[in-house]
C-alpha cells in the first residue's frame, strides 16, 4: 500500500491520504493526491526522501549518489536533511505502531479507511 502522510516541524502527524496499490511509486502518488501541487502554491518547503526526486516545486529531496563521491557540501546538505527527515520518520514509526496496519492484505478502500480511523484516534489520544 502507498499512504502519503504530512507531518508538521516537530514530526505531528497531520493528515494521510487515501491508499493507492504498493507498486505505485511515490513521487506518482503524491502529485495524484495533489500534494505537490499544494505544498507550491502554498509556498510550503517539504522535506522528502529521494522517492520524491524529481517532484519540483518546494519539495526538496537530498542529493543523489554515493556518499564518497558527493562534496563536502552536499554531504552537508544531506546530514542536514537527513537530521530534518528524522522527525517525519518519527511520525510514520508512530502510525506504523497500530499492529492493525502493519500486514494489511485488503483493498485500498479498507486501508484509507482504517489508516484515517488510525489517525483520528492518534490525534485525539494526543490532544491535537
Amino acid at each position: 500500500m502507498n499512504v502519503q502522510v504530512l507531518a508538521d516541524p516537530f514530526g505531528r502527524l497531520l493528515w494521510a491520504s487515501p491508499a493507492l496499490p504498493g507498486a505505485v511509486h511515490d513521487v506518482r502518488a503524491a502529485r495524484e493526491h495533489g500534494i505537490v501541487d499544494a505544498l507550491a502554491e502554498a509556498d510550503i518547503t517539504c522535506w522528502a526522501d529521494k522517492g520524491y526526486r524529481g517532484a519540483g516545486g518546494t519539495v526538496r529531496t537530498p542529493y543523489w549518489g554515493r556518499w564518497e563521491t558527493l562534496s563536502t557540501g552536499q554531504q552537508a546538505v544531506n546530514r542536514s536533511h537527513a537530521k530534518i527527515r528524522a522527525l517525519v520518520e518519527q511520525a510514520m514509526a508512530t502510525l506504523k505502531s497500530w499492529r492493525l496496519l502493519r500486514k494489511l492484505r485488503c483493498s485500498t478502500t479498507r486501508i484509507t479507511c482504517l489508516v484515517q480511523a488510525v489517525l483520528a484516534l492518534h490525534l485525539a489520544s494526543s490532544g491535537r
